[in-house]
Parts: structure tokens; C-alpha cells; sequence
């Protein structure tokens, strides 16, 4: 599948490279979390795919002889795919908003994720109201689910 330039069509097979992420949401290296997301329902959902890779710093001390990816990381990658479902359902005039967490609940890690996984973050709208918002997210190695939260953000314009 060749990527697509991201345009307002409801085509859930949409592919948003590395690029265009960095235009849709504030986050970069070391910080982005998310490599390409694979498919976008606006208004209702999101997947985002995270090569995790040994070259990433936070497997320095995380944990010497035994890197595992910290699991507020991949909560944080659950965010950043939130994100993108956000930006993709305002449009485009949305692009570079910053979304703040509110709150991290039912958060659960249930496999450790390393080098070498490629995790698969599903991102679903539970609800909005105004400009917060609330997600149920999952992370998954395979077909093995390694995490999940439910959380909300508050989405602002940058001052």
C-alpha cells in the first residue's frame, strides 16, 4: 500500500506517514510516540503503529540488560494517536493544537513490550464535550494485548 496525502475523506485505509504527523500534533523526537498511523475513522477511531526500537533513550536506564518500554510511554502513545483522530476530526485548522491530559484511569500493562515489537495503538472516542474528550486505548504486540487505559484530554489552542 503506497501512503496517501491526508485530506478530508472518510477512507479508514488512510495512511499518515511520519511527516504529516508532525504537522498534526506538536510532539517530536524523543517524544513522539507514534511512527505511522494506518487507519482513521473520524470521529470514532484511530490506530497508530510504534516501532519500538534498542536506539531509543529511555532503554539506557529502562532497564540495563533488560529493556522494557516504560508503560507511561505507551499510555503517551495512545495519546498521540488521540490526537491525530482529534485533528483528523476538526480538520485542518486544528493541526498543532496541544492536548493535555486530565486524567489516566483503568490503565493496565499486561506484557512487557521491548525492542524489536511493533505496537499497534487502537484509539477509540468514548465522548465529547466541548473541547475535552475521552478515549478507550489499547496497545497490542500481535495479537496479544500489552496494554490499555481509558483516558480524556483537553484539547487548547498554543499560546
Amino acid at each position: 500500500m503506497t501512503a496517501s496525502v491526508v485530506s478530508m475523506t472518510d477512507d479508514p485505509q488512510e495512511v499518515i506517514e511520519y511527516a504529516q504527523i508532525t504537522r498534526m500534533i506538536p510532539h517530536r523526537y524523543p517524544f513522539l510516540m507514534i511512527d505511522r498511523v494506518v487507519e482513521v475513522k473520524p470521529d470514532v477511531s484511530c490506530v497508530g503503529i510504534k516501532n519500538v526500537s534498542i536506539n531509543e533513550p529511555h532503554f539506557a536506564g529502562h532497564f540495563p540488560g533488560h529493556p522494557v518500554m516504560p508503560g507511561v510511554l505507551i499510555v503517551e502513545a495512545m495519546a498521540q494517536t488521540a490526537g491525530i483522530l482529534v485533528v483528523r476530526t476538526l480538520g485542518p485548522e486544528s493541526e498543532g493544537k496541544l492536548v493535555y491530559f486530565m486524567t489516566i484511569d483503568e490503565a493496565r500493562f499486561r506484557k512487557p513490550v521491548v525492542p524489536g515489537d511493533q505496537l499497534r495503538i487502537v484509539v477509540q472516542k468514548e465522548r465529547q464535550r466541548g473541547n475535552v474528550w475521552k478515549f478507550k486505548g489499547e496497545a497490542l504486540v500481535g495479537t496479544t494485548l500489552v496494554a490499555e487505559a481509558v483516558f480524556s484530554a483537553m484539547i487548547l489552542d498554543r499560546q
